[in-house]
């Protein structure tokens, strides 16, 4: 019943013949609505101290449609499109803007062309226990610069990418253990000159987990390729780049975690060798007490910037979620950490509530200090500190 259910309605939205649709389709509906509401301090600045807001997000929430057909011989053909799903009505992210492809799957592997999560992301994420991804709950801003859709060479900084024009391929499972790789084709290289410099952006990402019973243990690197263009002709190539390793354990109740990732960056400087590099790490926990009851926790630090001396290590201006490397040099004190604890009542598998703290130091002062904020609040200013108590819902379909 729930399979001609979901046909009719597909048909009904595409305006699709009802009967044909529910015989041959083989297209699912799923997705996640998640609201969070919080209060958040925002801390003191040079002018004075920035207002408390009340504030609600969505992060995370989405709807998506997905099927396959089976070509034989073990050979299937899927897609997969799925965009924001907004409850407040604020995100005008357009169709499918998140986890989205086209692809061929067998006994090979899994090869598929479109928008979707690097394997560096997707390798980095399930030892992050303890934390979500974005909003208030998120650590994706000190672990990796933040956690987004990207198109071409948008946000140089950024490791955990939902990226535009990834060609891909997954392997088969090998008793648990699997690789993933993935390249973004070079579209924006169109309206480059040949003489230009860093002209031809492009993301290489692979990845490797192994994920059998309580253990799961990842790693993984990226290469921004000429991310600081276009430049002028005779420019040096700048290529950053980034690694992680982690891995979670679950013992009865409790789920362990933990990953630790470095990221560098070239500058654009004639200097041989001349470079930024940042290293940040999380642990947490996940512990379901008693029945619907758990408690969800975390600590992440993102570590100083570090390297030589030239020109900012982040584009052409300093960076709110990587604090940017002035001319003179690298300063200290440039970290931050986040510590955050959450309460979780889980009314059924696919609905949960819950409640918590989280705060945020960043280090230094405001000439040269950490600039690290709470995800999506405000604008990062040297060596202040936030923190907030917040509320989320969640329910996924």
């Amino acid at each position: 019943m729930h399979k001609k259910l979901t046909a009719l309605a597909v048909a009904s939205a595409f305006g699709l013949p009802a009967v044909a649709l529910a015989q041959t389709s083989t297209v699912q509906i799923y997705g996640t609505l998640y609201v969070e509401y919080s209060y958040i301090d925002q801390g003191t600045f040079a002018n004075g101290s920035r207002q408390n807001v009340d504030i609600l997000q969505t992060p995370g929430s989405n709807i998506g449609f997905k099927g396959e057909e089976k070509l034989g011989g073990g050979l299937a053909a899927w897609f997969q499109c799925e965009s924001t799903a907004d409850p407040r009505g604020a995100s005008q992210d357009g169709w499918c803007s998140r986890n989205s492809a086209l692809g061929l799957k067998g006994g090979f592997g899994n090869f598929f062309i479109g928008n979707w999560d690097t394997p560096f992301k997707r390798t980095i994420s399930p030892p992050s226990v303890g934390s979500n991804d974005t909003g208030i709950w998120g650590s994706a801003n000190l672990l990796a610069a933040g956690s987004t859709t990207v198109n071409g060479n948008t946000g140089r900084a950024l490791f955990k990418r939902r990226q535009n024009n990834m060609i891909m391929y997954d392997s088969p499972n090998f008793a648990g253990f699997q690789v993933m790789a993935g390249f973004t084709a070079i579209n924006h290289a169109t309206a480059v000159t040949t003489g230009a410099g860093n002209g031809k952006p492009r993301v290489l990402s692979i990845g490797a987990q192994y994920s059998a019973g309580p253990l799961y243990v990842s790693a993984g690197y990226e290469r921004h390729t000429e991310f600081a263009g276009p430049t002028a002709a005779g420019t040096a190539d700048v290529d950053d780049d980034g690694w992680h390793v982690g891995a979670a354990y679950t013992w009865g109740p409790v789920r362990f975690g933990g990953v630790y990732t470095r990221q560098n960056f070239e500058h654009l400087t004639p200097t041989a060798g001349a470079e930024s590099r940042v290293n940040a790490w999380q642990v947490g926990v996940d512990w379901n007490i008693v029945g619907p009851h758990s408690v969800r926790a975390a600590y992440t630090r993102a570590g100083d910037m570090k390297g030589t001396p030239g020109a900012p290590a982040v584009g052409s201006t300093q960076s709110q979620s990587r604090p940017g490397v002035p001319v003179a040099g690298v300063p200290n004190d440039t970290g931050a950490e986040q510590w955050q604890i959450r309460y979780v009542y889980a009314f059924s598998k696919r609905t949960e509530f819950s409640f918590g703290y989280v705060k945020l130091d960043n280090e230094g002062g405001p000439a040269a200090g950490g600039t690290y904020t709470i995800f999506g609040v405000g604008a990062g200013v040297g060596g202040n500190n936030q923190d907030a108590w917040g509320l989320g819902l969640r329910h996924r379909f």
